[in-house]
């Protein structure tokens, strides 16, 4: 009997109309798989963010939510996940499906500098991730409270040698303590970390008197600073804020080691089709650059970005060397 045949009696369906139908199924597949991408998003987005609401991450994420809504012409929903330094938020979007609905916004403590300093981390920045683009960079700012007698950095290191029961620092991810570990490596400084879940509730402790200093990013600091609610001693890096011109920078109070400049960036989970990535990648990259939300980001002590995927990839893998080597140089250590 031929085999032809054979399928026949078996199914009774001929050959050319399963090998037919196969086709067909296939060609929907294709099709619906292009009708996707080409309709993206047809739902809403959803934005995760790893801190509490009014940290500068949370910030960034509703200027550009705002914005992506009315260009993508759907609902964008920031949702906050708030714990382990942004770890918590970046796990859980390596684990939702893969099409584009869930955008995280991941900051480099819970990215390039979570990868660098835990060796159990249940993902990767480059690996679990695509990275899309970079928000903004910033430098970050060394606030106290507004009466301490401190009035500069080398006052405060004095003041803390002569009060070491009284030194602390407030922070909300390794980003900060690293930062903060760096002064006190290069100062010879003492302090104890005390954890916030924002960078925002970090400077209220500073301008409540909680805690002796935070280093903090810009969009929770300068309020308070401006405000006169909290003193800015520096700002870390090289040169001053375009928000903050009368604080120097840590190089000019004689620190120029304490160069540390953070970012923010967009990501999804790898394996999101890479139409929808491209598109996704090509329409942020567009609204960081919109003059209403550059401004809006600039207001914040950042500089914005809109770099490519491929360069923020290259940006993430320097940045894990980087601070692997000061942790190492350090010798910290971190708690998973």
């Amino acid at each position: 009997m031929s085999r032809t045949r054979f399928w026949r009696m078996a199914t009774g369906t001929p050959m050319a109309v399963l090998l037919l139908g196969s086709t067909l199924s296939g060609l929907g597949a294709t099709q619906v798989a292009a009708q996707g991408a080409t309709d993206y998003p047809n739902r809403a987005i959803r934005v995760v963010v790893g801190f509490a609401a009014g940290g500068g991450n949370d910030l960034f994420a509703r200027v550009v939510a705002n914005k992506m809504s009315e260009v993508l012409k759907q609902t964008v929903i920031v949702e906050n996940r708030a714990g382990a330094g942004g770890r918590i938020s970046s796990d859980y979007v390596a684990k939702q499906p893969a099409d584009g609905y869930t955008v995280l916004v991941g900051a480099i403590g819970q990215m390039s500098i979570a990868a660098a300093i835990y060796p159990k981390l249940g993902y990767h920045p480059t690996k679990s991730f695509i990275p899309l683009t970079m928000i903004a960079s910033f430098p970050l700012i060394l606030a106290v409270p507004k009466d301490h007698p401190a009035k500069d950095v080398k006052e405060l290191v004095a003041w803390a040698k002569a009060n070491p029961d009284k030194a602390n620092y407030a922070t909300s991810s390794p980003a900060f303590s690293i930062t903060t570990e760096l002064l006190k490596l290069k100062t010879g400084m003492p302090g104890t970390a005390i954890p916030y879940k924002s960078s925002n509730e970090s400077m209220l402790s500073v301008a409540g008197g909680q805690t002796l200093l935070t280093i903090s990013d810009g969009p929770p600091a300068v309020p308070l600073v401006k405000g006169g609610q909290v003193r800015a001693l520096a700002v870390t890096g090289s040169e001053r804020s375009s928000e903050l011109p009368d604080v120097p920078s840590m190089t000019e109070v004689g620190y120029p080691e304490v160069d540390v400049t953070l970012w923010s960036g967009l990501f999804v989970a790898t394996g999101t089709p890479p139409d929808i990535a491209a598109k996704l990648e090509a329409e942020l990259r567009k609204i960081i650059l919109m003059p209403d939300v550059a401004d809006k980001l600039k207001a914040m002590a950042t500089t914005p970005s809109g770099m490519s995927g491929k360069d923020f990839t290259k940006r993430i893998e320097s940045d894990i060397q980087k601070f692997g080597d000061v942790v190492k140089a350090a010798n910290l250590k971190f708690e998973e």
